[in-house]
């Protein structure tokens, strides 16, 4: 069984907005991205289990705010204290994490079919970010990561670039088109290239 994305519907390529004589490279890029496994890692207070030397696709959860640790497939988000998203192509990788966290000490729960992810790219895409969402964007960097709401939708965003800029932004699957045109309108003005 193939799986539906969450905005087959609602995503169509092609240019829109202010697009007209400007260069590719000029113009704001939005993409759905599926068939990514997503993965939250919660450690429990009660457990005294330390993460140091636990590893997924050789690399380790970071406890620290905003950070991300990540390879070429793989990327993990920090969440919040002992609570980690992550993110990766490599769908085989469910059966290593269930394997090296254990129910006794950590909740484990698939989130791949639950969550709408819009990747957007280019100069401005910081300036989309700016209006809907109230974190102040310009200390934002690569591999950093937070938690927010863009115009009341729950939103992950992680900043995988900074030349261009570029961020992956995660919601509820059931905010998917809702979101999606929120960014797409907010892309206008400089004009964009849904892909």
């Amino acid at each position: 069984m193939s799986s539906i994305s969450a905005l087959n519907a609602t995503h169509n390529k092609g240019l829109f907005g202010d697009h007209e004589g400007k260069n590719d490279d000029e113009l704001l890029k939005v993409s759905e991205l599926k068939d990514f496994l997503i993965i939250q890692i919660v450690k429990y207070k009660s457990s005294s289990t330390t993460i140091k030397n636990i590893k997924i696709d050789n690399l380790s959860l970071k406890n620290e705010a905003l950070n991300i640790n990540c390879n070429a497939n793989t990327r993990i988000l920090w969440n919040g204290p002992n609570n980690w998203l992550l993110v990766s192509k490599k769908n085989e990788l469910l059966k290593e994490i269930l394997e090296k966290f254990d129910e006794a000490n950590f909740a484990v729960t698939n989130l791949s079919h639950s969550r709408a992810i819009i990747e957007l790219e280019g100069e401005n895409a910081k300036e989309v970010l700016k209006k809907g969402c109230p974190y102040n964007f310009n200390e934002l960097t690569k591999n950093n990561s937070l938690n927010s709401v863009y115009n009341g939708m729950s939103v992950t965003i992680d900043m995988l670039s900074d030349k261009p800029d570029k961020v992956r932004i995660f919601t509820l699957r059931s905010f998917g088109e809702s979101l999606y045109h929120s960014i797409t309108d907010a892309c206008l003005e400089f004009g964009y290239k849904s892909i």
